[in-house]
């Protein structure tokens, strides 16, 4: 379970053990609610909220992530404890790895399986819109071009063949996200990609959704021992968090499949957002209906994987564990 605080001037702290999250309504009066801590992976704040010190020592005994964001999801600081996830050696072979073939194995892995994601989340589309069919025919068999030349790529390190990887992979998310507006009811319908601020409430939905998928994936990679700053194809920016990044490619499509349901279910209004001098924003109304959806998506509804049902949450953790494994095999 994920704790999203957002409402300004709601409060954390502890009783009997639990986290109690209290917060004035609109008459003035303090609603509180409790949440057993060893229920709670994820405590979410922005600005306006606050905890106290006794909560977060109980969520660092507990392994609770506690993560400030920014309004529109964006992780910008996190409370951990100061142990490592796993032996430093994972972290050694990761930077190894980083320069070398292994490094360009993953690399491509991750590419070819967001694509192939994107390619499986259009074709279910296609089997309930007929109408649709050679328009997402036609996507279908681009992004199918792209991902045959992102397999097809060979070179001794990442760095030789990254420019290439990247304008490959654009002009797939290009084309993704062309589709992903095309089936939408056209209230909906959006012209690309935009952040910061998003441009459209698809965006600005589909950016907090990200912003969450950012904050799980850099603790999952911390609990498998995996550095979040050591990437193989992002470049090494100061303080960019490039293998958060690189991890997090495969698992955008749940992000995605997320936000397209809201809109297409027509469940978004515009209630959900606010305006701004140069786009818009979610505002707590529309966090309250994408984290739920998100939480439901991610934790609730297990999927078929790997002959087990799992979460989907668990089937990250999953992989992650996997790669660092493979690194000091």
């Amino acid at each position: 379970m994920q704790l999203h605080i957002n409402t300004y001037g709601t409060y954390v702290h502890v009783k009997d053990e639990m986290f109690e999250i209290r917060r004035k309504n609109e008459k003035g009066e303090i609603d509180k609610k409790q949440y057993s801590a060893n229920k709670v992976t994820h405590i979410l704040l922005t600005t306006g909220t606050s905890l106290s010190t006794d909560a977060v020592k109980l969520a660092m005994k507990f392994n609770v992530d506690i993560v400030f964001a920014e309004q529109d999801g964006s992780p910008i600081g996190r409370v951990w404890h100061s142990k490592l996830g796993s032996t430093t050696k994972i972290r050694k072979c990761q930077l190894e790895a980083s320069l070398g073939a292994v490094g360009v194995r993953w690399t491509k892995e991750w590419i070819t399986t967001k694509l192939g994601n994107q390619l499986n989340f259009i074709k279910d589309l296609k089997k309930h819109r007929p109408q649709h069919s050679d328009f997402l025919n036609d996507k279908i068999s681009r992004i199918e071009a792209m991902l045959l030349s992102v397999s097809s790529l060979e070179a001794p390190k990442v760095a030789d063949i990254a420019d290439t990887l990247r304008g490959l992979e654009g002009t797939a998310g290009r084309l993704y996200f062309e589709t992903l507006s095309y089936v939408l009811p056209p209230e909906y319908q959006f012209r690309g990609r935009s952040s910061r601020p998003a441009q459209d409430a698809f965006n600005a939905f589909l950016n907090y959704a990200y912003g969450i998928l950012y904050s799980k994936i850099e603790k999952t990679l911390i609990v498998a021992g995996i550095d979040p700053y050591v990437g193989f194809l992002h470049r090494d920016d100061y303080n960019q968090l490039s293998m958060v990044y690189d991890f997090i490619e495969p698992y955008r499509t749940y992000a995605d499949e997320v936000v397209f349901r809201l809109f297409s279910g027509k469940k978004v209004n515009k209630a959900h957002t606010d305006n701004l001098a140069n786009g818009l924003s979610l505002n707590a109304e529309g966090k309250a209906l994408l984290v739920t959806a998100f939480n439901k998506f991610m934790d609730d509804d297990p999927i078929r994987y790997r002959n087990r049902n799992l979460t989907r949450s668990h089937t990250i953790q999953l992989d992650a564990h996997n790669f660092a494994n493979s690194l000091i095999a």
